[in-house]
């Protein structure tokens, strides 16, 4: 994004070819073919378009190009990466990127970023790992990056590994290699599945709870308190979600993860577990949500996202 008028916010002004030229350097280290996807606010991108993107990224690494680097705002890139991070099963590096300054603000950061990007998808180290998002000179596995400041170019954090390397002197230095990919396959095409994220908090009840089930939400991801506690007064129309669809409580804390054995009071982690909602892990609310709607449109039933989601418990592989 760039300047549309005088006195007005930045809205669309760079194609992806717009963005490569800006950085010369990038022509003495890589042959670079830009093609802008889409162009819409981050917020606006849909499953559907990651989907799509998925497929295109697989098309293109099964063309031979050495690795891939996506742009895009950075409001909603923990969320793309972490779908794009399900979706394409090849060794060969997807970067993602973006910017926290744009270019009408002295200093942006969007052209060094980009550099670190294709510099981090040149990179042989970088292979294996899964997609990655490089941002302020680090190197982030998308399942941990997370999005912490509106505005600062060190929005960006690793929870709970903190992030796998940096970028100095020209090169991709990795220092720690997330284990396992935990791969998905999602059908292109079918009818998409919505699913409610809803915050536990103080004197809530379960209006919204129900609310959801009849508006028609495939799924339910509740963003509990604490290691998983909820306001007793919530726990019936949980009970009652689950008998019709699935419903996964998160800790809205965005560090940890949810407990399983500790506190046993209403709506305590074993009150709900015993009731058949399915603990998130240290997946918080963002991710558990994301994922929820790729097992649901993969056709997944209650028992097969309850293990899945109980994989994702151990951050590092098993």
């Amino acid at each position: 994004m760039g300047a549309s008028a005088p006195g007005k916010g930045v809205s669309f002004s760079h194609s992806a070819t717009m963005l490569v030229d800006a950085v010369p350097a990038l022509a003495q280290i890589a042959t670079i073919e830009a093609q802008s996807f889409r162009q819409l606010p981050s917020p606006d991108i849909t499953i559907d378009d990651l989907l799509a993107l998925a497929q295109e990224i697989n098309s293109r690494l099964d063309d031979g190009v050495r690795g891939v680097v996506v742009t895009q705002g950075t409001d909603t890139i923990e969320e793309s990466a972490f779908v794009i991070d399900r979706l394409v099963h090849k060794d060969a590096p997807v970067v993602f990127t973006g910017a926290m300054r744009n270019p009408t603000m002295p200093g942006p950061d969007g052209p060094s970023n980009l550099h670190h990007a294709v510099i981090t998808a040149l990179d042989q180290q970088v292979r294996g790992i899964g997609t990655v998002v490089v941002m302020n000179d680090e190197i982030h596995a998308a399942r941990y990056v997370q999005k912490l400041h509106t505005t600062s170019p060190a929005a960006f954090h690793s929870s709970p590994g903190g992030p796998i390397g940096w970028v100095m002197e020209g090169g991709a230095h990795i220092v720690t290699r997330p284990g396992g990919r935990f791969p998905l396959d999602v059908p292109i095409s079918g009818p998409p599945v919505r699913v409610a994220r809803l915050t536990a908090g103080l004197d809530e009840d379960g209006t919204l709870v129900d609310l959801a089930v009849q508006a028609g939400f495939g799924g339910i991801v509740i963003d509990a308190t604490g290691g998983g506690h909820v306001p007793s007064a919530m726990v019936s129309a949980l009970e009652r979600a689950v008998q019709k669809i699935p419903v996964v409580f998160a800790s809205r804390t965005r560090h940890g993860e949810t407990m399983q054995n500790t506190y046993d009071f209403s709506g305590a982690e074993t009150d709900l577990l015993a009731r058949g909602l399915i603990g998130g892990g240290w997946l918080g609310g963002i991710r558990a949500r994301v994922l929820l709607t790729l097992l649901l449109r993969a056709g997944a039933g209650r028992d097969e996202i309850a293990q899945i989601f109980d994989n994702w418990r151990y951050p590092f592989g098993r």
